[in-house]
């Protein structure tokens, strides 16, 4: 689900429990709203809002390490592919066909993971491109030690790509926000702001303030989605370090 409708979702449901809680308070008896029955509510809502406190951070926790994973796996691909530049000019101008093929997919690999175009859909699924440059790259013929070794780093380092790219792919499709868990806050906040309607008197200030706490929960909630999703909306992964992997292979070309 997108981030902002995850985030718009939370803030209906959570205000929303503010309002039931106005609605409440008009039909329960007088006797129930003593100040021990209040005491005791609010003690119960404050361990409430200490687990939802607890899970809230382990949710962040949890999706800024998935966030920071991914973001070091694209400059990890970034170096790899100027290392691949880098060993195909230190072989010798035989590997100048490959280099103009690498360019191609290493290219097309960017803008289809980073759309020029803002309408178009960002596809993290690698291809078989990968798979010929390495036939290439192993077809080449060393004719000294020296493109021997170079050879053998390239084999290397075209695995080492691929490999990246399949992680970072399979590690995006695999991590998602738990939903069993976000549903599990959501009610909770939802508890939470019904004990607040309940309690609180019906003015314009409280209720501006029970909507600003609103905004700031669905926030966090809207935050978490959005790291659970590095390659769209708001929190994107820069393709700086990728786009500059490109300009370094035409350079070199």
């Amino acid at each position: 689900m997108h981030a902002l409708l995850v985030g718009l979702l939370a803030f209906t449901l959570i205000f929303a429990g503010a309002l039931a809680g106005f609605a409440i308070r008009r039909m329960v008896p007088p006797e129930h709203l003593v100040a021990e029955a209040k005491d005791t509510v609010r003690l119960a809502i404050g361990l409430v809002v200490t687990m939802t406190g607890l899970v809230l951070g382990m949710l962040v926790s949890s999706a800024k390490t998935f966030y920071d994973g991914e973001k070091n796996q694209v400059a990890q691909l970034g170096s790899q592919i100027v290392l691949l530049s880098d060993l195909m000019v230190a072989y010798g101008p035989e590997t100048d066909p490959v280099r103009i093929e690498a360019l191609k997919f290493v290219e097309d690999g960017v803008d289809r993971v980073w759309p020029k175009e803002s309408s178009q859909q960002y596809q993290l699924r690698p291809q078989s491109a990968s798979s010929y440059f390495y036939a290439q790259v192993q077809q080449l013929s060393p004719k000294n030690d020296m493109q021997r070794a170079v050879k053998a780093e390239l084999l290397a380092g075209a695995i080492r790509l691929r490999e990246t790219y399949w992680l970072l792919y399979l590690q995006s499709e695999q991590t998602s926000m738990p939903r069993p868990l976000l549903a599990v806050v959501i009610s909770w906040l939802v508890a939470i702001f019904i004990s607040f309607g309940l309690f609180a008197p019906r003015n314009a200030t409280v209720v501006v303030t029970l909507v600003i706490c609103a905004l700031a929960a669905s926030a966090a909630i809207f935050i978490i989605s959005s790291m659970y999703s590095p390659f769209s909306g708001v929190l994107k992964i820069s393709p700086i370090s990728a786009r500059e992997a490109v300009k370094q292979m035409i350079k070199e070309q």
